[in-house]
């Protein structure tokens, strides 16, 4: 019997700016994305009706029906030709990186495979894909990108690797109340066209110029959020530190991967409770393919 396994990376907004808000209700964004070396896995298989199991060590909460985007992705492309996916879970759920977006993502990518022994356009499937959850197209292609309107117009947008460190304080925040807060959904996009970012340290420096506007009503929601980006920013050689989508988890820049893995390390010893990963930030489209056997 074939089997797909196709890695989730985690989604990191660089930039998130809130520029406008539709009559449906959707919010505009503008928004600079990357993608991190941590995530989670799914292995598909064909089968008769759809399943879902969980496992992993941030399992706990994640459901296993159709209330998770990956199992809601299965049904979009499978249908009634039936699927059992398996899903290790490493990312926090309500985390503000993209976890059931990604996971989604990856199990749209596992079907194609299944059925075509290779990647595949997934085109076709966009407009439904986009309703299950409008960050699902940007994880399609885990690469750098830009990503406005609701988050469905994206460009590649080529960008040099980025020593990181993510930290979540295991806070769930729910998105919803977070733009509920939000003071105003008129804010400024990022410069029509974007600098040439030649290093790690010209991006970097142009991304302190930059907002999420998230951030501010995220951390009335959840205080805790202050208190991690305190924790990343009196670490050694952390150059910027900023909220990833509508948080908890945030990000920290360093100038080498050595320095991140130090300061992921300080802020466990003093922190053993948060979650923390690291890594540099950047292109995962090569680890992400599907593996098929």
């Amino acid at each position: 019997m074939t089997t797909v396994e196709v890695f989730a990376p985690a989604k990191i907004n660089l930039t998130l700016h809130i520029t406008g808000r539709r009559a449906d209700g959707y919010h505009l964004i503008d928004s600079l994305v990357a993608f991190a070396p941590v995530g989670d896995t799914v292995v598909l298989r064909p089968a008769q009706g759809l399943s879902l199991s969980v496992d992993g060590p941030e399992a706990g909460g994640v459901p296993d029906n159709m209330d998770n985007l990956a199992l809601q992705a299965g049904h979009v492309l499978r249908g009634d030709a039936g699927l059992e996916a398996a899903l290790t879970k490493r990312l926090p759920a309500a985390s503000g990186i993209g976890g059931g977006s990604a996971d989604a993502a990856a199990v749209v990518r596992g079907c194609l495979a299944l059925e075509t022994g290779a990647e595949a356009d997934p085109t076709p499937y966009l407009t439904a894909l986009t309703k299950l959850g409008a960050d699902i197209p940007m994880c399609l292609t885990p690469a750098p990108q830009r990503a406005r309107g609701i988050g469905e117009h994206l460009v590649p947008q080529p960008l040099p690797a980025l020593p990181a460190v993510l930290v979540n304080p295991r806070v769930p925040v729910p998105t919803a109340g977070v733009f509920k807060a939000l003071a105003t959904p008129q804010n400024a996009p990022m410069p029509d066209t974007l600098p040439h970012f030649s290093t790690a340290e010209v991006l970097t420096d142009w991304l302190a110029t930059q907002r999420n506007d998230l951030e501010a009503p995220a951390q009335q929601i959840a205080p805790a959020i202050g208190a991690v980006l305190e924790a990343l920013r009196q670490t050694t050689g952390c150059r910027l530190a900023r909220m990833s989508g509508s948080g908890a988890t945030c990000f920290g820049l360093y100038d080498s991967d050595a320095a991140a893995e130090a300061a992921a390390l300080a802020i466990r010893q003093t922190h053993p409770d948060w979650w923390i990963a690291h890594g540099p930030l950047g292109d995962q489209t090569a680890v992400s393919a599907p593996k098929i056997s």
